[in-house]
């Protein structure tokens, strides 16, 4: 069986793709192959849309995984992430947790330990 993709079919689907022209019509420019032939071959020349987002979607969680590790101080979030204002605590922490005295009483609680949590933050015991 003959290979149906030559390298002057390579190169002129991924010129195509990267122009964003749609898999129906480079399969109508190139003849005699499916949009899904298409589709598949520009998959696995990495030349998908799909896996680019991905990549860079995973790039961006690694940025901002590798940027809470680095981080100094306590790692509470305060607020909603994407909102301007989101922030982290950042107070000194507890050593071998990630949070300060405040957010670990929080984190850490036992079922048992709300008298603690009312009696830490000075709360009427009702």
């Amino acid at each position: 069986m003959k290979n149906y993709w030559t390298k002057t079919k390579i190169d002129k689907l991924s010129s195509l793709w990267a122009k964003g022209t749609p898999a129906r019509e480079i399969a109508e420019k190139l003849g005699n192959v499916s949009r899904n032939a298409v589709i598949g071959k520009a998959n696995r020349l990495g030349l998908s849309k799909k896996l680019k987002e991905k990549e860079s979607a995973n790039s961006k969680n690694l940025n901002v995984n590798g940027l809470i590790a680095s981080m100094k101080g306590c790692k509470w979030p305060i607020g909603h992430p994407g909102d301007e204002d989101f922030y982290f605590c950042g107070k000194e922490v507890i050593p071998g947790k990630p949070y300060c005295g405040e957010h670990c009483l929080v984190a850490y609680r036992r079922k048992d330990s709300s008298q603690k949590i009312k009696k830490f933050f000075k709360l009427s015991t009702d």
